[in-house]
């Protein structure tokens, strides 16, 4: 079945905004083994709408539109369905009460305007939005569906595979067969390494589809099967996922929709464990993907943004002669990082980060991407550096990633002294 996608919004048509709906859409698609005919964007304008909308559904059997769906005057997207159709608009009264009661919990002020998020053409069916304003909805115009949802990313990341692809397989069963996916995500290895390191496996005889998507600073291999039968689509992929499996067990540390963070926040919750951190050229990046862990006040006691020598030696207890000695981004600074913020915390387990993120401060010994990661238990402490070639925020991002990596190999077992 072929799928076109059309994103509506002089944001995007102008460049202050980047189109990341297509991508994740197009994702999607793919693993339901569908084709992506088109991925077309087009302004807040009626003309350029029914243009795009009329174009990419001569090539396809269903059209996911994005955007437009707002109280603002220059969201046009359901006046603009309407009109190209020749329907009228009615007010979806589920959804205008979700929005009102919406309103009422965020204590926000109520305009008329607001009313026009829960609007949609004469014959449309509305899709609810579990994270935000506007519903959506889908239409069905000469055998094909239009499928529409608001341009919010979070939105659409979870419209689109919660509502959008089951009414899909729905409507096209003929098409959907027995699909099953797997996401498997990898981190400490490059794209074109684990091509190559898969590059003789002939997944087409599998049954299965491969792709390789970066999602920076990990790596996402997604593994697709239709088959006329469940159990046939299920057992193409438990045969894949075995190959992939064997030759890069060590790289991967979660699947489909979890994690790294939400991995280690479990694995600290089921056994107990309390954490405290202490971070320095990670500026708090560790402590931010902790406690986007719904519960994670459970395990984190606290942590210490400690960037200055002063704060190491004052409030974690480094050595000023080791300071002085070694510096500040050294193996023993970050022993001591880690054992003091435990300490301090009064926790089981320390964690820290000292590094150069660049793009100054480097030297041969120690260049730009530079950090050691500690990792006390109160019995033995584990460090461990790493050199990251990136920019600024993507080197903090990978040594967040690397400091995340220590403690789930720690908390899995699989962490060893050397």
């Amino acid at each position: 079945m072929k799928v076109g996608i059309l994103t509506i919004g002089n944001e995007l048509t102008s460049g202050k905004t980047a189109d990341t709906n297509s991508s994740f859409i197009a994702r999607q698609l793919n693993a339901q083994g569908w084709q992506t005919s088109v991925i077309m964007s087009v302004p807040d304008d009626e003309d350029a709408i029914k243009k795009g909308l009329n174009y990419i559904m001569s090539l396809s059997e269903a059209v996911v539109v994005t955007g437009g769906l707002g109280p603002t005057a220059d969201d046009i997207t359901t006046s603009s369905i309407a009109t190209a159709f020749g329907l009228r608009i009615y007010t979806d009264q589920a959804a205008l009460k979700h929005i009102r009661d919406r309103f009422e919990k965020f204590h926000l002020k109520w305009t008329a305007n607001n009313e026009k998020q829960a609007h949609a053409p004469e014959g449309a069916e509305t899709i609810k939005n579990p994270v935000g304003m506007a519903w959506g909805y889908f239409l069905k115009r000469d055998e094909k569906i239009i499928a529409v949802v608001p341009g919010v990313p979070s939105e659409v990341k979870r419209m689109v595979p919660d509502y959008i692809i089951p009414i899909l397989r729905k409507e096209f069963q003929d098409a959907a067969g027995y699909m099953e996916s797997r996401t498997i995500k990898l981190t400490g290895i490059t794209e074109a390494n684990v091509d190559q390191v898969l590059a003789d496996i002939d997944f087409g005889s599998l049954g299965v589809n491969i792709g390789f998507y970066p999602n920076f600073p990990e790596i996402q291999i997604v593994l697709t099967a239709t088959a006329t039968t469940e159990e046939e689509a299920k057992e193409r992929i438990r045969t894949a996922h075995e190959h992939v499996a064997e030759r890069l067990k060590q790289y991967i540390f979660a699947y489909d929709r979890d994690t790294l963070e939400g991995i280690v926040a479990g694995a600290l919750t089921d056994k107990n464990l309390t954490l405290a951190v202490a971070e320095s050229c990670t500026g708090g990046l560790v402590t931010d993907r902790l406690t986007d862990v719904p519960g994670s006040s459970v395990f984190l006691e606290r942590s210490v943004i400690a960037y200055s020598n002063e704060c190491k030696a004052d409030l974690l207890g480094v050595p000023q002669d080791v300071l002085k000695e070694f510096g500040a981004v050294s193996e023993k600074t970050a022993v001591f990082m880690a054992e003091g913020v435990r300490k301090l915390g009064k926790c089981n387990l320390g964690l820290s980060t000292t590094g150069i993120a660049g793009p100054a401060g480097g030297t041969v010994e120690k260049p730009v991407g530079t950090v050691f990661i500690a990792l006390a238990d109160g019995t033995r402490t584990f460090c461990r550096n790493y050199t990251f070639r990136w920019d600024r925020r993507r080197n903090k991002t990978m040594m967040s990633q690397a400091a995340l990596m220590l403690l789930n190999r720690y908390l899995t077992g699989k962490l060893h002294e050397r």
